[in-house]
């Protein structure tokens, strides 16, 4: 279970009714985490320390850590602001102070590693590695710790924790990736316990603080937030967790059943429902409801079929000037005479049709010689690829030519070489055929020397 150095002052009014009388004294809170929930590691958020609030000294900081190991029997985490330079010089001092108990120091991230590791190295603590939600990322902080000398049997990994949401898939996610890289590729930079944040991030969403008034149809907000930290927590045991750090009794109740549950048997069932503190809330959902629109419209009919004849019947009228041509050849048509001035007509038509015969044949001409100027142009083309392709296949052959001349020459090389050596070789086999053997004397040591006597002048 999570505690803070400091009173919290925009704590959700449910996270905050368990512990509403210790927060005042971390070592109170403590011992009430320990005695009365069960609590079996303590976590001091030291949230005093940020610069940009009460920008506590790492000696104040250091007291209120022996004040809380004064008070429990469990192991001990410190976690920082994520402020690297703040975090380096708390780290330090708590380090050097409690150096008879081995607490558990994070943080750490590759801005801080040396500084921090060190003083966890010097004075036996061990470390809380932690990286933005990458696997390569956690693998390189726990590379730069081994070099720097950290045992790997006293690193954590947080791989950083998101509350709800794409943060929430996304943790796990990469939770998943960094169990199955430790477990089924065998890399032992990643084989550590996991531990989540996970209180601290449930309980500072917008939903996790809103009351009835201002989510009414979000239920009860006590049980609200208290189910949200047990489904991000079962969540993430689920993905691989070791560590959940927690901050409400009901939820740790919850999870703890499931577990129960998921190693032994049993129904859920049988599981007492949350333990409310606070006051209930009622919600009249259907005052809040919009009001329902019952009306039902009624089937449209669809038209007769009968009307669409109409427009055929109201056609007939147009026969009647067949009937009005029966008077025609009464007109009067002899004036033939008055057709004579046409003429000019014709010669227009023949103009227009001489003009578009001459645009036609110009345009004709104009498709012929740019068909014949692409073609020529596709040719010319052609001629220059088949050019440059009969270049490089010389240029190819060429080269192929010359290295198998190299290769012959250097292979003729070689054999000329073998042989002479093979003629070297025979010779020199003869010739030791017929040397004799000589006996050589040899003249003995003024100072006879055993093997050990010899073996410890070597040595000096």
């Amino acid at each position: 279970m999570e505690i803070w150095d400091m009173a919290p002052e925009e704590w959700a009014a449910a996270a905050l009714e368990p512990f509403k009388d210790v927060v005042s004294d971390p070592a109170a809170w403590a011992k009430k985490c320990v005695d009365e929930y069960g609590a079996e590691i303590i976590v001091l958020q030291l949230k005093s320390t940020d610069p940009n609030d009460k920008d506590a000294s790492p000696a104040d900081a250091s007291a209120t850590v022996k004040k809380v190991l004064g008070v429990i029997d469990v192991p001990l985490v410190v976690w920082g602001i994520a402020n690297h330079e703040k975090d380096e010089a708390v780290f330090k001092q708590i380090a050097e102070d409690c150096q008879d108990v081995q607490l558990t120091l994070g943080p750490v991230e590759d801005k801080n590693h040396k500084g921090i590791g060190a003083a966890a190295m010097g004075y036996g603590h061990a470390i809380i590695s932690s990286s933005p939600i990458d696997v390569n990322l956690a693998k390189q902080v726990n590379i730069l710790l081994e070099n720097l000398g950290m045992p790997m049997d006293r690193v954590v990994i947080d791989p950083t924790t998101g509350g709800l949401g794409y943060g929430l898939e996304y943790s796990y996610s990469v939770m998943e990736r960094l169990r199955m890289a430790a477990m089924a590729q065998g890399d032992d930079k990643l084989q550590m316990p996991l531990i989540n944040n996970l209180g601290n991030e449930i309980w500072k969403c917008k939903e996790a603080k809103q009351g009835v008034d201002e989510a009414p149809t979000l239920g009860d907000p006590e049980k609200r937030g208290i189910l949200m930290e047990a489904v991000g927590a079962v969540t993430y045991l689920m993905a691989g967790s070791d560590i959940l750090i927690m901050r409400h009794p009901e939820s740790i109740r919850l999870v703890k059943a499931f577990i129960d549950i998921a190693m032994d048997g049993g129904s859920a069932a049988d599981i007492a429902p949350i333990a409310k503190r606070l006051e209930g809330v009622s919600v009249d959902l259907a005052a809040l409801a919009p009001a329902p629109d019952l009306t039902i419209e009624e089937e449209k009919k669809a038209a007769p079929a009968k009307p669409a004849a109409a427009p055929k019947a109201a056609a007939k009228p147009a026969a009647a000037p067949k009937a009005a041509a029966a008077p025609a050849p009464e007109k009067k048509a002899e004036p033939a005479p008055a057709a004579a001035p046409a003429a000019p007509k014709v010669d227009a038509e023949a103009d227009a049709k001489a003009k578009a015969e001459a645009e036609a044949a110009a345009k004709a001409k104009a498709e012929t010689d740019a068909k014949a100027k692409a073609e020529a142009a596709a040719k010319a083309e052609e001629e220059a690829k088949a050019k440059v392709e009969a270049e490089a296949k010389a240029k190819a052959d060429a080269e192929a030519k010359a290295k198998a001349e190299e290769v012959a020459k250097r292979e003729a090389e070689e054999d000329a070489l073998r042989q002479q050596r093979a003629k070297e070789r025979e010779e020199r086999t003869a010739k030791d055929a017929t040397t004799q053997d000589k006996k050589v004397t040899m003249t003995a040591a003024k100072t006879q020397k055993s093997a050990l006597s010899k073996f410890k002048k070597i040595r000096r």
